[in-house]
Order: C-alpha cells, then sequence, then structure tokens
C-alpha cells in the first residue's frame, strides 16, 4: 500500500470524495492496529469553495477555533462531537486558507477486527462495525479531544498514528446522491455530494433532513 498523497487531496472535497472510496485508514494505537477500508463519504464545502454555498458545511461562516483544522494544510483530520453524542472524521481537502473536508461515513474493517469488535459491543454484525460516521470514529479509536488536527498521511498524536493509503485498484460501481440528514435550504440539502460503492454492505442507510424528506434529488451513476 503506498500513502495518499498531500497533492491529491488539495482539490475542493467535491472532487476528492469519490477517489477516497476504497482507500485504507489505518489506526495503530496501544490496542492494536484497526484499518478500514473506506465504502462511504461526503463533501463539505467552506465559505469561498467552489460555487455553491453549502450550510451544511461546520465552514459555512468562515473560520473557527472548532473548525480550525478544515482551513488548514490537507491530510489532515478533523475530527469533532456531533450533537454532543458521538464524534465524527473528515479528512480536511483544498489548499491551505480554503476549506472543505470529506466525512468518513462508512467502511469495512480490513485489519484489528477482533479490536473493533471489543469496541462496538452492541453491533449485531461485522458489517456494522464502522456503518454510520459515529460508529466509524469508534471502531477506529478516533475523539474529537485528542485527534483533531493529527496528519492522516502518517501522523502521531493524541497517542495513535494514523495512516491514510490510496486505493489498490478499481472499487466497482460508484453512486452519488444527497448526504444523510442534511435539511434546510436547497441549495444545501440538495447537493449529490454523498458517494458510496454500490452493493457494498458496510454502506450505511440513507436518511433524508427532517425538512428535505420531499426534495430528494435522484442518485446517479
Amino acid at each position: 500500500m503506498r500513502l495518499v498523497e498531500r497533492s491529491s487531496l488539495a482539490a475542493d472535497a467535491v472532487d476528492v470524495a469519490p477517489l477516497l472510496l476504497g482507500a485504507v485508514l489505518r489506526v495503530t494505537s496501544d490496542d492494536g492496529v484497526v484499518a478500514v477500508r473506506l465504502s462511504e463519504v461526503e463533501a463539505y464545502h467552506g465559505r469561498g469553495t467552489g460555487e455553491v454555498p453549502d450550510l451544511a458545511s461546520h465552514a459555512r461562516m468562515g473560520p473557527t477555533q472548532r473548525n480550525r483544522t478544515m482551513w488548514g494544510e490537507p491530510g489532515h483530520l478533523y475530527v469533532y462531537m456531533n450533537y454532543g453524542m458521538h464524534d465524527a472524521v473528515n479528512v480536511a481537502c483544498s489548499p491551505e486558507g480554503r476549506a472543505s473536508g470529506v466525512l468518513l461515513r462508512a467502511g469495512e474493517i480490513v485489519d484489528g477486527i477482533e479490536i473493533v469488535r471489543a469496541r462496538r459491543l452492541t453491533a449485531r454484525r461485522d458489517t456494522e462495525l464502522a456503518q454510520g460516521p459515529g460508529r466509524f470514529a469508534r471502531a477506529l479509536g478516533l475523539s474529537s479531544k485528542r485527534h483533531d488536527g493529527v496528519d492522516a498521511l502518517d501522523g502521531t498524536q493524541g497517542g495513535v498514528r494514523v495512516e491514510l493509503f490510496a486505493p489498490g485498484g478499481p472499487v466497482g460501481a460508484v453512486r452519488s446522491g444527497p448526504r444523510t440528514g442534511v435539511a434546510g435550504d436547497e441549495a444545501s440539502c440538495a447537493l449529490p455530494w454523498r458517494f458510496w460503492i454500490e452493493d457494498d454492505p458496510t454502506v450505511s442507510r440513507f436518511r433524508p433532513g427532517r425538512t428535505a424528506a420531499n426534495r430528494r434529488p435522484p442518485v446517479t451513476g
């Protein structure tokens, strides 16, 4: 496996996101090694990035203490607490000073499955171990308090080593559609910026935002 090149992440997230499908994120900690092959991702743009305002992005209003990782060097992980319930993991994209990120929504455990089973005791089957952004973060042992800003291209922080490896080859059919749970303004909820590997059992179930349920655009190939 070869590490993802930082230059390949220096584009806007909507262009980077589908290229990360099949990539492997590996985290080494005192527990051992856990690696996840990405099967589902979503793109988010910050203020001034892209042609369409992204009202669902944490960086929509500009730089803050919370979202500073998104505005920094591409290739670092933006790890945040979502609604006070669970952590979520993103890969920062775009050139430094311009924010966008790829949310890592789901994947297949390809190494360290016994470690993940111990972390995810409520999972009914192995395909659910990293299915959804909160489960994904927990499977890898990543948290907003310790690991926000860690360099995904072989960085060490908060007791873990993180490595993001490029896809090893074709991943099959890639589909795109609206992002999960995004509601509100039409320009935000209707963007087809969720990408996934067709028929992969680890991909999470789509859930529309509460005010976007009747405005869902079609899934595309």
